[in-house]
């Protein structure tokens, strides 16, 4: 049987579907690492001393501002969901680092 169309299984094997990745919202949590950086200097957050916990609560105040009603966050004018948004990624790179440290000690 002759296929007439072209065909690429670019979604099988569990391929990541990284055309679903919304840019435009990426880009609004990007605003908080850029105003991060000039404030403080790039990446430094993730040295910061008892960053999971201090992150969670960052976390939890910009959630509880955006609960209140109040949109934007004062010091940066930006979303507090952008900052919620952020915090959730710091909080994530803090538990694949623990994941990491732990399966390092079970392979020692």
């Amino acid at each position: 049987m002759e296929q007439k169309e072209g065909r690429k299984d670019d979604f099988k094997d569990g391929k990541l579907r990284w055309d679903l990745l919304p840019l435009d919202l990426i880009e609004k949590i990007v605003e908080v690492y850029h105003f991060g950086a000039q404030k403080y200097a790039p990446n430094t957050w993730k040295q910061l001393e008892d960053g999971e916990n201090r992150y969670r609560a960052a976390l939890l105040r910009h959630l509880t501002a955006h609960q209140k009603g109040e949109l934007h966050d004062p010091e940066s004018d930006l979303l507090h969901m952008q900052h919620v948004c952020w915090n959730a990624i710091a909080l994530l790179h803090f538990a694949l680092e623990k994941e990491k440290q732990s399966q390092d000690k079970v392979s020692e």
